[in-house]
C-alpha cells in the first residue's frame, strides 16, 4: 500500500509539475552543504570508490551535494579524498534504504561545479 500511495504521489508531481525544494521533478536540487546523513552515505561506499579508483583513500569529506529523486535518491557529492584530490560521486540510495556507487569523476578539484552525471 505504501508503494502505491508513493508511486501515485511520484505521478502526481510529475504530471502537475509541482517542484519540490526548488527543483523539478527529475532534475537536481541545488548545491547543499554537508550533512552528518550524506557523510554517512559517503563513508558508506568507501570501499566501492577505492576500488574504482585502484587505490587506498586515507579520508573521504564531504565538501557538498545535490539530490535528485528517482525510484530512490540519487546523491551527487563533492568529496575531498586527500593530497588535494577531489573525485565527483553518484551515489544512489533505493528505498531499501542501501547506498551504492554508480558513479565516479576523477580527477577534479574543488572549483569544478558539480554537475548531473550518468
Amino acid at each position: 500500500m505504501t508503494l502505491r500511495l508513493c508511486s501515485v504521489l511520484f505521478l502526481t508531481t510529475v504530471l502537475v509539475g509541482v517542484s519540490v525544494e526548488g527543483m523539478r521533478p527529475g532534475g537536481t536540487s541545488a548545491e547543499k552543504p554537508p550533512t552528518p546523513e550524506v557523510q554517512a552515505l559517503v563513508d558508506a561506499i568507501k570501499p566501492q570508490v577505492e576500488e574504482k579508483l585502484g587505490r587506498q583513500v586515507d579520508h573521504m569529506t564531504l565538501l557538498s551535494y545535490k539530490t535528485q529523486v528517482v525510484a530512490g535518491i540519487n546523491y551527487f557529492a563533492k568529496v575531498d579524498i586527500g593530497e588535494d584530490d577531489v573525485v565527483h560521486l553518484r551515489i544512489y540510495k533505493g528505498f531499501d534504504q542501501n547506498a551504492k556507487l554508480h558513479g565516479i569523476q576523477y580527477p577534479k578539484d574543488r572549483s569544478h561545479p558539480l554537475e548531473y552525471f550518468a
